[in-house]
């Protein structure tokens, strides 16, 4: 988007235009309005395209009339994350160093007295001033420039929170280590921490945990972030007060639409041992894919008194049914041994005909089982491939 485009499209009666083709397919808009020289076409093209993704992934925000751009809204954080962070990073004082769309800035600006806004992109920086005008939102202040160089140029202990969530793309593709983040979140560890107490690092929900307090010293915990049973965040909390060679907390929470949330953390070094089972019980389970990324699978069996079906996957069984379990329960009808020639008619005894598949530790994917054993999709029964205590290759026939 260039600065007219943004100017043209604060026009109340070009908004209106968008709004009244805002169920129109955008490229269908831009063909119609076509060679309106009156008009910034592509760019109201591109709010009519974004307004539907935001009312998925902004549900509250995206009753009001927000502007946006197709990348910053696929980089910017969903609402329910966004509320949850602003309620876990609590000060006077946050200075946000890739302020972006601004949409971690609106929740932030609920929670601290002062947040200041950093985006190298000066047509970004004013459309998310933009935002926060329409949302009535006053304590956000924009700086526009390099976010180091920025950072530097206030006092120690200006803040009591860095915010930074630094792009992860490179060449075409998108990166999930801290090396290839811009900015460089490693070079800019020690100057956060003159700059606040606490600094807090959004990175990729795939980045992997257990070597990062080498690089990033103050490390204080490690909080994986699902939402719906996917994981969205992995968020990386440092503080200047952090123990050199204390390992971090690491923690899962997992937040559902509807406000609810259920968390777990490792309480100590000392993990818990993987109870594996004799054999299935009455009841598998999987849990959300926070608690499995956070590697807490077996802090969850233990806290909930079940055990792990085979020594290296994260599924889980029991006899007796554990209520409110974070990720997703099935109901064992049958688990028996994986024997190629045998298991279509073993399937057709008990009606199975179709069924959603699954595996883990197997040596076929679901694409090859579903193509092998011409099963069809379904949504009733569910299958699972894994081994069993012993390592043997098994099948469970589960309904939810």
């Amino acid at each position: 988007m260039t600065f007219d485009e943004l100017h043209a499209l604060r026009d109340p009666a070009v908004l209106a235009l968008v709004e009244a083709h805002a169920h129109e397919d955008p490229a269908a808009f831009a063909m119609r309005f076509h060679g309106r020289t009156d008009l910034p076409v592509r760019a109201m093209a591109e709010q009519i395209a974004c307004r539907r993704k935001a009312v998925r992934k902004l549900p509250s925000l995206s009753r009001h009339p927000l502007l946006y751009t197709a990348l910053s809204l696929e980089q910017a954080s969903g609402e329910r994350t966004a509320e949850w962070k602003a309620g876990l990073l609590q000060g006077r004082r946050l200075i946000d160093l890739t302020g972006g769309l601004g949409i971690d800035d609106l929740f932030f600006a609920r929670s601290f007295e002062r947040v200041v806004a950093c985006e190298r992109d000066p047509v970004l920086s004013s459309i998310a001033a933009a935002n926060c005008e329409a949302m009535g939102v006053m304590n956000v202040e924009p700086l526009v420039g390099e976010s180091g160089g920025l950072l530097a140029g206030f006092p120690d202990d200006a803040f009591d929170w860095v915010y930074v969530d630094p792009a992860r793309r490179e060449a075409g593709g998108r990166s999930v280590g801290l090396e290839a983040t811009s900015p460089d979140v490693v070079k800019l560890h020690d100057l956060m921490l003159r700059k606040a107490a606490k600094a807090c690092i959004k990175a990729s929900p795939a980045l992997e945990t257990s070597v990062l307090q080498e690089k990033l010293p103050a490390l204080d915990s490690v909080v994986v972030v699902s939402v719906g049973g996917e994981c969205k965040e992995t968020l990386l909390l440092l503080d200047r007060q952090q123990q050199q060679g204390v390992p971090p907390m690491v923690t899962a929470v997992c937040l559902d639409e509807g406000g609810g949330s259920y968390r777990i953390s490792s309480e100590s070094s000392a993990r818990p041992e993987r109870i594996v089972a004799k054999g299935a019980g009455r009841w598998f389970y999987e849990p959300d894919a926070a608690i499995i990324r956070a590697r807490l699978t077996a802090e969850l069996a233990e806290r909930l008194g079940l055990e792990f079906l085979n020594g290296s996957v994260d599924y889980l069984t029991s006899e007796r049914y554990a209520e409110n379990f974070p990720g997703r329960s099935f109901r064992v009808e049958a688990c028996l041994p994986y024997r190629p020639k045998s298991l279509k008619a073993e399937l057709a005894r008990m009606g199975v005909t179709g069924a959603a598949i699954q595996r883990r530790d197997f040596p076929l994917s679901p694409e090859q089982i579903r193509k092998q054993f011409r099963l069809r999709e379904g949504s009733d029964v569910y299958l699972f491939f894994t081994k069993d205590a012993s390592g043997g290759l098994v099948f469970l026939v589960c309904r939810k």
